[in-house]
């Protein structure tokens, strides 16, 4: 099970306050200026300033994550370490996530975090489809509200170990090689991973996003549980928009990079 650390940090900001707000009313009065705080007082007024300061930064301004999949690759790989902006699709109160102020909407093209449908964990993926859009795919390619997406091919991927790529990857294990294209949507140009025989999207599949929903997907089109599988996402589980690569560390075995710093497209 995730830990949920939001709620984590809300739950120490709330006892380190409350803790110091009686030692400053009542307890400091009785103890006197000669006598030595209590442990849990000191920590506690040590701590809560740090604790509240974190808490604000990553509930209403930036928050840092790790991406743990290679659902997004090219665009993110595994180890990737990004910053999300939490403000610019609206405040939301923390924990709950109630929206209490709108600024902007989700656009086409945007990597978003959320919550998907089915459990409550993060996800990250790309914006699609919009409220009221058509979304249609097959054989890898992808049409919003009737029209083709325009791609363009950039490269065929060499595979450097094909016998390890085979282990843990069903397109390789195929006998398949993935391809890399350009792909614009309202003239935001992003790169995609396709595998050269799809592996998800022969069948003409398609969706209508309802009102207060948004259809997702990875850019690493064959090898991503997306809004293809599970459905759309509401607007009350939007996290936030991914803005930056800040550092790449795959694990403790390796020293962290920062190669891959840069803004996400």
């Amino acid at each position: 099970m995730d830990i949920n650390f939001p709620l984590i940090l809300v739950i120490l900001v709330f006892i380190s306050g409350i803790v110091a707000l009686i030692d400053k009313l009542f307890l400091a009065k009785k103890r006197g200026e000669h006598q030595a705080e209590p442990v849990l007082v000191e920590y506690s007024k040590s701590f809560f300033p740090v604790l509240f300061i974190v808490l604000v930064l990553r509930s209403f301004l930036v928050e840092p994550f790790q991406i743990p999949s290679t659902s997004m690759v090219p665009t993110l790989e595994v180890g990737d370490f990004i910053l999300v902006n939490k403000f610019t699709y609206g405040i939301r109160l923390p924990v709950i996530r109630t929206k209490v102020f709108n600024i902007n909407e989700p656009k086409h093209g945007d990597v978003m975090v959320f919550f998907p449908p089915h459990e409550d964990r993060y996800f990250i993926k790309r914006v699609i489809g919009l409220p009221g859009d058509r979304i249609r795919y097959i054989n890898n390619e992808l049409y919003i509200n009737d029209v083709l997406i325009s791609t363009e091919y950039l490269n065929t991927e060499t595979i450097i170990n094909e016998s390890v790529a085979r282990l843990s990857d069903r397109c390789i294990a195929f006998g398949q090689k993935y391809r890399l294209f350009n792909e614009e949507i309202d003239d935001r140009t992003h790169t995609v991973r396709k595998c050269t025989t799809p592996m998800m999207s022969v069948d003409d599949k398609k969706w209508v996003v309802p009102d207060g929903h948004y259809f997702m997907m990875g850019d690493n089109r064959d090898n991503s549980s997306d809004s293809r599988v599970w459905g759309f996402v509401p607007e009350k589980n939007i996290v936030g928009k991914a803005f930056a690569i800040w550092m790449h560390w795959e694990g403790l075995k390796s020293l962290p990079s920062f190669h891959r710093v840069g803004t996400i497209e």
